[in-house]
């Protein structure tokens, strides 16, 4: 199941819906005709659980694209916002988990070569989050080295305390696309959330497609693009670090509750790995990419 929050006129409120074919069901007023009571957001959605997804799925394909009146609207008619506008905490981020990655960032941002022998963990503050197609803010007066990474994210479906890897992937709800803005410019003392963590500098979307239909995530290509010229691909197969080995580490220190997010890395062919390096500007235009989730298309603008 493919899952975003949306509006429907841009004075209405946010809702949970699903996206098929080229129709967003509302997952909340599909269920009080089918009387069973979804929600209206995503996070309490995630919070019934696993077995919340397969019931919808259930009832959505009894439904064969007949639903009820007053049930859908056109996707083309609707603002998606980020899946989760809101994030609970802070999103998990992950960094140098690609080795070609490591390798351009010892070069130019003064990391070390070696491969890491723990998963590299940061954090985005929530106000990070953007929707799809909103404007990611660029303030000279704070960097002059905006860069780019694109990355599948993982959302937790269920609470994730000490797990072993093994079924690790049991906890996870569904992935999605973040790019994980960075203002290389802005570390302080090897600490990366200023520099990663400011406003807009989480891009998020188009949707959340359920576990249930990516039964494997390192098999994903993942791209991006900066003014239509590509420079990052590759594919999720290459993480030094799995997304089950992620939900694990994390997991043994640090509880992972419903609607967690764990951005998982980003492959080579940053700005700060170009020679000579590339930093984005206002009137740029960014587009991400994972299979089977989505694009993502941002515009870089003057803060």
């Amino acid at each position: 199941m493919r899952l975003v929050t949306y509006r429907a006129t841009v004075e209405a409120e946010a809702r949970l819906g699903a996206l098929v074919d080229d129709l967003v069901l509302d997952l909340a007023r599909f269920g009080a005709v089918k009387g069973v009571p979804f929600p209206a957001t995503m996070l309490e959605f995630i919070d019934l659980g696993p077995q919340a997804v397969t019931i919808a799925t259930k009832l959505i394909a009894e439904c064969e694209g007949l639903f009820p009146l007053g049930t859908t609207i056109p996707a083309t008619n609707v603002k998606l916002l980020a899946p989760i506008p809101t994030p609970r905490k802070n999103i998990f981020g992950i960094g140098l988990n690609y080795t070609e990655h490591v390798a351009e960032s010892a070069k130019s941002l003064d990391t070390s070569p070696e491969l890491p022998r723990q998963p590299v963990i940061f954090s985005k503050p929530p106000t990070t989050v953007i929707a799809p197609g909103e404007p990611v803010r660029h303030d000279a007066n704070i960097t002059q080295q905006l860069d780019w990474e694109v990355e599948l994210a993982a959302v937790i479906g269920r609470t994730a305390k000490g797990v072993a890897r093994e079924g690790a992937l049991s906890y996870v709800f569904g992935y999605t696309v973040c790019i994980d803005m960075s203002a290389r410019d802005c570390r302080r003392s090897g600490q990366w959330i200023y520099s990663k963590g400011q406003d807009t500098y989480a891009p998020m979307g188009p949707c959340i497609v359920t576990a249930d239909e990516i039964p494997d995530p390192q098999t994903l290509d993942l791209s991006l693009t900066v003014n239509g010229v590509t420079k990052q691909s590759s594919n999720t197969a290459f993480m030094l670090f799995k997304v089950d080995e992620l939900v694990s580490d994390i997991s043994q220190g640090i509880t992972l509750q419903p609607g967690d997010i764990i951005a998982t890395g980003t492959p080579a062919g940053v700005g700060a790995g170009m020679d000579p390096q590339e930093w984005l500007w206002p009137g740029d235009t960014i587009v991400a990419t994972v299979e089977g989730i989505g694009t993502l298309t941002h515009p870089i603008v003057k803060a």
